[in-house]
């Protein structure tokens, strides 16, 4: 951070931005500003470099020929793998998830080379595609009441001997491996495949990035009902048979 200012980019919303992931971004500035933080965004289409120098970064899901084409730009541009060097908040769903480990398998059915920031490979699944509310246990690590989310993929991702599971369902597929694991993470990356958007279902994940980015253990509180009551819906929502 600089002059107190958190700065905050979305990454490639012209190619990763379904299922309103772009909430999460408005969902970070809002917790920021609802605690008097000065919080500037930036969005950075594909077209443009990714500025190394934000303090969180947030990527969405897409289809799979945009997640090839911002797999090739992020790989070529290094802005992203540089921030990470330095420290930087990641925070990614879905397609953008799968771009942060080694692989994936891109829209042509071949191998695509992810960045390599999170220790997880992601192929195709040969079953049903993964869809519908979900509902899990985030890591007892973050210290984070339970997950809601909504899933729509047909990748499985795989994590590595370095990539902890994000959280662990209880109804829903998750990474699709049926270990029960649901995205990824290590220090300062973070994946998962819930949309919703994720964070105005769970704003104390939009929480848990602003004191990583800020270095504190807590931040002030806010008025969270309106949030509680849609977490409550979804929930019961995830645990109702379908």
């Amino acid at each position: 951070m600089s002059n107190n200012s958190l700065r905050l980019v979305w990454v490639y919303p012209d190619l990763l931005s379904t299922y309103g992931d772009q909430g999460n971004a408005l969902m970070v500035e809002r917790r920021a500003r609802q605690r008097g933080l000065d919080v500037s965004r930036v969005d950075v289409r594909s077209d443009q470099p990714v500025p190394t120098s934000g303090d969180i970064y947030l990527i969405g899901g897409g289809e799979d020929r945009p997640q090839r084409l911002a797999a090739e730009r992020l790989r070529r541009d290094g802005g992203l793998s540089r921030a990470a060097s330095n420290g930087a908040i990641i925070f990614s769903v879905c397609a953008g998830y799968q771009i942060l480990g080694h692989e994936f398998v891109n829209d042509l059915g071949e191998r695509e080379q992810g960045l390599g920031l999170l220790d997880v490979v992601s192929t195709r699944g040969e079953g049903e595609r993964c869809v519908g509310d979900v509902l899990g246990d985030i890591d007892p690590h973050l210290g984070l009441p339970p997950l809601t989310g909504f899933e729509n993929h047909q990748g499985v991702t795989h994590l590595g001997p370095t990539a902890r599971p994000f959280a662990r369902v209880r109804f829903g597929r998750g990474n699709g491996t049926g270990d029960g694991t649901e995205g990824a993470y290590n220090d300062t990356v973070f994946g998962t495949y819930m949309h919703g958007p994720v964070m105005a279902r769970n704003p104390l994940i939009a929480d848990l990035l602003l004191k990583l980015a800020l270095d504190v253990n807590a931040l002030p509180p806010t008025d969270d009902r309106w949030y509680e009551a849609l977490r409550a819906e979804r929930i019961a929502a995830a645990t109702q048979p379908a």
